[in-house]
């Protein structure tokens, strides 16, 4: 179970050190790329849970490529 008083505990300059610190280790362009791949991470987790798969996920699942053989 979470711990709620450590959740009560961050407040407003806190969260804003925080926010600064992540800027600082990951720089501008990485920031949304990284919110990216997690808001597709969890609506995977979320479809895989309910047992809906996406109909991208499915397409590029089926979609295979094979080499060409010669005769």
């Amino acid at each position: 179970m979470l711990n709620t008083s450590l959740l009560a505990a961050l407040g407003g300059p806190e969260i804003a050190i925080i926010l600064v610190i992540v800027l600082l280790l990951f720089g501008g362009k990485k920031i949304p790329e990284l919110m990216r791949g997690l808001g597709k991470g969890v609506k995977e987790f979320k479809d895989g849970k309910d047992g809906t798969d996406s109909s991208e996920y499915d397409r590029d699942r089926t979609t295979t490529t094979t080499p060409n053989k010669p005769l």
